[in-house]
């Protein structure tokens, strides 16, 4: 049960309100942005309210048990605050949102009604509808290690160890030719042998997609030259010329961890576990099956 300021409480007692609705979203870059589906800008919490980039809201789609509450909110891609690249680049993914009811003659009567984040966006070519969900949703994430051969660490992070900024492990190059939306050859990676950056990240450093992080698929050789697939073509078409540094990238398996990086004593996965042939196998006089040591 939500306690309501004095203020409101008595402005709703009055029976004709004044009220808004107002979305502070908060992405992952720490940029905040408020909207607000009143007729002019509302300012509370340091923040503008505007109601420019006509977004609206349907009602919230609730329950008593654990499922996620939902809500949508609707606005136009015109907006330059909210673009169809910006979406397209995953910048709004899972933005924390906080929705407030206002009264629009006092800001200073208002009362945050709910926290979430950004699910599911759906985009046509003028207007974008976006989901909020609550913070249910986190319960259904997985928590906790998975018993698997391979490792689950991050290559790089605090538990994998690995310095990815050092000079062995780590490449600058610039764009020679575009071969697809996603794969291109690249100059200044000829000391490094085929599949080291494969698995890896690539961050653009100059060119249209400048700023953004990509995950590297491949990493050929062709003629002593190197050719880099991307997981996911960018929103920006890449260009010769364009700049970019790469980092080394792992399979997650123990003889990888050993032979390219020297960390074995940091694997984070367990090789000898049985695998799914060792749980469906059956006896037979061929050997093998006696259950000594694997």
């Amino acid at each position: 049960m939500k306690t309501l300021p004095p203020g409101l409480q008595a402005h709703l007692d009055a029976g004709a309100t004044t009220l808004a609705w107002c979305w502070r979203i908060t992405r992952g870059d720490g940029l905040a942005f408020g909207f607000t589906d009143h007729d002019r800008t509302l300012t509370f919490d340091g923040t503008d309210f505007e109601p420019e980039s006509g977004l609206t809201a349907s009602e919230v789609r609730s329950g008593s048990d654990l499922s996620v509450d939902a809500q949508d909110a609707q606005g136009v891609l015109s907006s330059d605050r909210i673009t169809e690249t910006d979406i397209l680049d995953g910048r709004w993914d899972n933005a924390a949102v906080e929705v407030w009811r206002v009264n629009w003659q006092d800001p200073g009567q208002r009362l945050l009604m709910r926290r979430g984040a950004i699910g599911q966006i759906r985009r046509g070519r003028l207007a974008f509808v976006a989901e909020v969900r609550s913070l249910a949703h986190v319960l259904g994430q997985t928590v906790g290690r998975t018993f698997q051969a391979t490792c689950d660490a991050t290559v790089g992070d605090a538990r994998c160890g690995v310095p990815l900024d050092a000079p062995a492990f780590r490449g600058t190059g610039v764009v020679i030719d575009l071969l697809r939306d996603r794969a291109f050859t690249a100059s200044g990676l000829g000391a490094f042998t085929r599949g080291w950056f494969a698995f890896g990240t690539l961050d653009w450093t100059g060119g249209a997609n400048a700023g953004r992080r990509a995950e590297v698929l491949a990493h050929d050789l062709v003629d002593g030259v190197a050719v880099l697939t991307l997981l996911e073509a960018p929103v920006r078409t890449i260009a010769g010329s364009d700049t970019f540094s790469v980092r080394a990238g792992c399979d997650k398996r123990l003889a990888t961890c050993n032979a390219k990086f020297a960390n074995a004593l940091n694997f984070r996965g367990f090789p000898h576990i049985p695998g799914q042939d060792s749980v469906l196998r059956y006896a037979t006089n061929d050997g093998g099956h006696e259950g000594a040591v694997l």
